[in-house]
């Protein structure tokens, strides 16, 4: 057995150094170390040695197929570095040739439907008003007309900080922003930004997601100028086709309050989306509550306003046909891709 390693030593090494090129080295391997190899072959053979021989010559298979495995591995990056010298050769490099082009990217949907809202509006004489996404306790609920244990809390699920510091669950906190720094001028703006609620995540609704928050404050405000407004922004958002329905609702900010819904692009044959029903809310309103309106620093028996808040991901469902809000922040370049 020592004359037939010996043997196998020498003619494996022999032909492993003759190879002079990396395609050959597979059909070597699968000889000498494959499960079916010369070296398999004889350790095989063991169960025939004396019980005495039979670890010595074990020990000497196993240490010289590492020296086969070794020397495979050395010749491997041998002839690897060999081609590429050789393709480096032949090649010649040429420093002024242009580099390849680096794909571009482009605004994200959401960012695009925002800017979209933003021309919307601004057309209709609407500035736009950025306020904090970190809020306390009496900015997101108390100044609102939700004081401490108000059953309306339920309707938000909150992420609390600590006791009294909250991410903002929803842009009306902004209204009172607006109303302390304008006060008492009239006002029209815009509020965008990024708001979060502790829920569940389903094809409808994520955890956090973008709103735009709208307040106009002036003298002779009336339900109907709102009415207006939103029917004008779904029309040039949407088209001239798409209907709009509103539906009486309930806000401890606004009184009376109402809920504004959009035809479904599934031209009412029904979707998940829309649960089956036609419809899709788009935003919430109403005429702004003569408590928020003093708390913003607003004679209500002089001043009247309207408020609305939309969200921005179902917009751009609607616009696009889109069925899953998901699809927005999962970073699936097939996606995002098309947009």
């Amino acid at each position: 057995m020592k004359e037939q390693l010996n043997s196998l030593r020498a003619k494996g090494i022999s032909e492993l150094n003759a190879l002079n090129n990396a395609d050959q080295l597979p059909e070597w391997y699968h000889r000498y170390l494959g499960r079916k190899g010369e070296l398999t072959s004889l350790l095989k053979q063991l169960g025939t040695l004396s019980a005495e021989e039979r670890p010595v010559m074990g020990k000497v298979i196993n240490e010289f197929k590492q020296e086969l495995q070794v020397s495979f591995e050395q010749r491997q990056q041998t002839l690897r570095e060999n081609k590429l010298n050789q393709e480096l050769e032949i090649d010649d490099l040429d420093v002024t040739l242009p580099g390849r082009p680096c794909t571009t990217g482009h605004l994200h949907l959401t960012t695009q439907t925002l800017r979209r809202i933003y021309q919307i509006f601004q057309e209709m004489g609407f500035q736009v008003y950025e306020a904090p996404e970190v809020e306390t306790d009496e900015y997101n609920f108390q100044l609102l007309n939700i004081p401490e244990y108000h059953p309306a809390r339920d309707m938000w699920d909150t992420f609390w900080v600590d006791d009294e510091v909250v991410l903002r669950t929803h842009t009306s906190p902004g209204q009172i922003w607006a109303m302390r720094e304008y006060a008492p001028e009239p006002i029209r703006v815009i509020l965008p930004g990024k708001c979060y609620r502790y829920e569940q995540i389903t094809p409808r609704s994520e955890h956090q997601f973008y709103q735009v928050e709208g307040l106009t404050i002036g003298k002779n405000i009336r339900l109907t100028d709102l009415i207006g407004v939103m029917s004008e922004f779904a029309h040039k958002m949407y088209g001239a086709e798409r209907k709009v329905r509103i539906r009486g609702s309930y806000f401890p900010f606004t009184e009376p309050s109402i809920e504004i819904d959009m035809s479904c692009s599934c031209e009412e044959n029904g979707c998940r989306l829309c649960k089956y029903t036609g419809w899709l809310e788009v935003a919430g309103a109403g005429m702004v509550h003569p408590v928020v309106l003093r708390n913003g620093g607003y004679d209500p028996d002089e001043w009247s306003g309207f408020a609305f808040g939309m969200g921005v991901e179902r917009p751009a469902l609607l616009k696009h046909s889109i069925n899953d809000i998901r699809y927005f922040y999962g970073n699936d370049l097939r996606f995002l891709q098309q947009f």
